[in-house]
């Protein structure tokens, strides 16, 4: 998945993430360009699903 589709499917998965994580604030959902797998480690912090997985769920979203 390139930068430009991450971006894209970001947008719908970041409610999704939301409501499956709760414990998921903005702050921990803003994505800057350029900042993917930044992001994809934080939510794997906070989340303890592999960046794989959290790729695949964001790619199936």
């Amino acid at each position: 998945m390139n930068e430009d589709q991450f971006k894209g499917k970001w947008n719908i998965a970041k409610g999704k993430l939301k409501q499956k994580y709760g414990e998921l604030t903005d702050d921990d959902l803003t994505y800057t360009e350029g900042k993917s797998d930044e992001l994809l480690g934080k939510l794997q912090e906070k989340t303890g699903e592999s960046k794989e997985k959290l790729k695949e769920m964001i790619d199936n979203m």
